[in-house]
């Protein structure tokens, strides 16, 4: 069977603790857990389209949008990937009311295991697909706060004494040692405890999030692939973890080709 159309990053849900993958094709979603095991081809058409104007682009920006609409989205602007440099204050945000309705709401703080300890933040509405999307084995909501700068000031505090980077290679080779979350908690939240009250931050009790993703095989080598190089891949799914494809003839980032016109064949 074939399938073509423009991608996006794949849709996530939890299911008795195993991720379901569904990727967005055209106007259809295709179940990626069915296909494991089986030899797909994805063939790149050459052509990228912007995911907010629709114009066609010689290059993908921010996942899957034209150079203009990179520049004037706020869910492109720096402020997402360091939100601690959050400046809706100073009314200079691109979109004052996509701050309000995005930046401007309950975000956590969490601690996850996706290739060792690491700090991260997200909308409490974006659990537990942010997680998923990295990859963690486990994760832990430690704090919620009321906006994204706060989040953002107390990740750039805990990050004096964790990382905040996943290792994408260790990640997808499965190399990833059981860790304590709860313990690391105890051991990291004093540390910011300060802080996190100036901010107005709830100290969260949660259970720590066991995730299991589809994969059969593990690669012990990793190739990454690139349909801006390679047009044609094809292969044996052996897997899905984040937002990677693993092939038994290297690993496609999915989320890296968001808009790219895609024919998939199964």
């Amino acid at each position: 069977m074939q399938l073509s159309g423009l991608i996006r990053k794949m849709h996530t849900r939890l299911n008795l603790g195993t991720v379901q993958y569904q990727l967005p094709i055209g106007d259809k979603l295709l179940n990626m857990n069915d296909l494991i095991g089986e030899n797909i081809q994805l063939e790149f058409t050459g052509q990228i389209r912007c995911a907010n104007c629709g114009v066609v682009t010689k290059k993908s920006y921010s996942q899957g949008y034209c150079y203009p609409c990179c520049q004037k989205l706020a869910s492109c602007d720096l402020c997402i990937m360091k939100p601690e440099t959050c400046h809706h204050h100073l009314g200079t945000c691109r979109e004052p009311e996509w701050g309000l309705e995005n930046c401007f709401v309950p975000h956590i703080i969490y601690l996850a295991n996706s290739s060792g300890v690491k700090v991260g933040i997200t909308r409490k509405s974006n659990i537990p697909s942010r997680w998923i999307d990295q990859g963690a084995v486990s994760a832990l909501p430690i704090l919620e706060v009321d906006a994204r700068l706060k989040s953002g000031q107390i990740e750039v505090a805990l990050k004096a004494f964790v990382n905040d980077k996943t290792n994408w290679r260790k990640m997808l080779k499965n190399e990833v040692d059981s860790i304590d979350l709860q313990k690391a908690c105890e051991d990291l939240l004093p540390k910011v405890q300060n802080l996190a009250d100036k901010l107005g931050a709830t100290t969260l009790n949660n259970e720590t999030f066991e995730i299991n993703y589809p994969v059969v095989e593990y690669p012990s080598k990793i190739s990454s692939l690139n349909f801006d190089k390679t047009p044609v891949i094809s292969g044996v799914l052996k897997g899905i973890k984040g937002q990677y494809l693993i092939l038994d003839c290297g690993v496609l980032n999915i989320r890296k080709f968001g808009s790219y016109d895609i024919t998939l064949t199964y």
